[in-house]
């Protein structure tokens, strides 16, 4: 099937095909800094033999999971082969949002909240977003805002939330099987022609924190043990 170049991504590229869909290329770019992996870097500093693969098929996974709860996602079919997922087309919110649920009280959460909770304090399945904008250190941002700067409607957002905390569940409960305990975990949504909210982008482990018996498990790592 023929296919054309829309954008050329740190982790993925992304082409349009015949059908109107669109096709992922995941590949074996991390971002990271000094040769050291970080998933909350913006830049790519470190490339790993067969990342692309273990992202594409932990996001196989669980958006066939997903899709199979009901909730919207824009996964059609992968290809692990040439390591592509068809996905079906999907505008974002703004120029880019990202969603974050958090379990437990980590990360740039306890940075910034330090002096009213304990690290690694419970939380009940909080969720923020931030827009993606590498210059500002992608800003949080509230529902009001959203709603006041047209990005998305209180529905949008409503239903967004929901969704995260429902998809969030499904993988700490699965991970939570595999004796594996979910800190926080990072999304991306769009929207259809109709404005529904879907999953958008991958669900892998460089997106999600994970500890086993109180140590943090690297992406890689995580990986491994995830299809072990």
């Amino acid at each position: 099937m023929d296919k054309k170049l829309l954008y050329t991504g740190k982790t993925k590229n992304v082409y349009e095909l015949e059908n109107g869909n669109c096709l992922l290329l995941f590949k074996d770019d991390c971002t990271g800094k000094d040769g050291v992996f970080d998933p909350g870097e913006n830049q790519v500093g470190i490339t790993i033999d067969g990342v692309g693969d273990v992202n594409l098929r932990m996001s196989i996974y669980f958006f066939e999971k997903i899709n199979a709860a009901g909730i919207k996602t824009h996964y059609v079919s992968a290809d692990l082969e040439n390591t592509t997922m068809e996905v079906l087309p999907a505008k974002v919110f703004g120029k880019g949002l990202e969603v974050i649920c958090r379990y437990k009280a980590v990360g740039s959460f306890i940075r910034r909240y330090g002096d009213y909770i304990e690290s690694g304090a419970d939380l009940p399945a909080y969720v923020e977003m931030t827009f993606k904008n590498d210059e500002k250190g992608d800003p949080l941002v509230t529902k009001d805002a959203l709603v006041a700067l047209g990005v998305m409607t209180e529905k949008q957002y409503d239903d967004m939330k929901k969704m995260t905390q429902d998809i969030t569940k499904i993988v700490a409960d699965d991970l939570k099987a595999k004796g594996l305990d979910l800190y926080d975990i990072k999304f991306e949504f769009g929207y259809n022609p109709d404005g529904d909210v879907m999953l958008i982008d991958e669900i892998a482990s460089g997106n999600m924190r994970v500890y086993k018996d109180g140590e943090y498990i690297d992406p890689m790592t995580l990986s491994k043990l995830f299809f072990a």
